[in-house]
């Protein structure tokens, strides 16, 4: 993720554009700590590393003061939602896209199939590795909701209910909160008038 230092309406805006990667909470630290007045963190991305991304929030909550916002026009996907929902305010813009899904650890075909070819005692290896991962990543998730003051319902309710692995009758594995559900789980405030 590409961070960015910009005067925006005599405000002074860090933008965190693009990948999620294990060092963005280095480079986020260090960004912050060279810009203490920075006001707002403006983001935009496809997600990425899930623990970085959690590592990230925690980061940004840490600066208490620091908003974070979605503007018009601007996508936050996947780990990117937890960079965001450290941010104390959180404002998503209209027009600005929160896209959540439920995660996966079966993204990698190619380890899948080997795992297969290798036989069942090496595909019940892997498929227990994925397991143990996955409830860790969904433990942490809970423990920085809870943190950040929002709704555990927003997994339960909505990112673990949608689909983990898109299926040739069904390619949606993504979905964007509308500013109710938003509202309603406690992801941003009331829009700004």
């Amino acid at each position: 993720m590409k961070l960015t230092v910009e005067k925006r309406g005599g405000m002074k805006v860090l933008l965190a554009e693009g990948r999620i990667d294990p060092g963005l909470p280095d480079r986020l630290t260090a960004a912050l700590k060279a810009n203490p007045d920075v006001g707002e963190i403006w983001l935009r991305s496809p997600g990425g590393d899930a623990r970085a991304g959690n590592a990230a929030g925690r980061i940004i909550r840490s600066n208490l003061g620091v908003t974070t916002r979605i503007p018009a026009g601007w996508a936050c996907f996947s780990a990117c939602n937890f960079v965001f929902m450290g941010g104390a305010p959180r404002v998503i813009e209209p027009g600005g896209h929160f896209m959540v899904h439920m995660f996966t650890r079966t993204g990698d075909r190619s380890a899948i199939d080997m795992s297969v070819a290798m036989g069942t005692d090496a595909t019940r290896e892997l498929i227990g590795d994925i397991e143990q991962d996955s409830a860790l990543l969904a433990s942490e998730d809970n423990d920085f909701l809870i943190r950040m003051g929002i709704s555990r319902k927003l997994l339960t309710e909505v990112m673990y209910r949608q689909q983990a692995v898109a299926t040739e009758e069904n390619k949606s594995t993504r979905r964007c909160l509308t500013l109710a559900e938003a509202l309603k789980y406690g992801v941003t405030y009331a829009p700004e008038e």
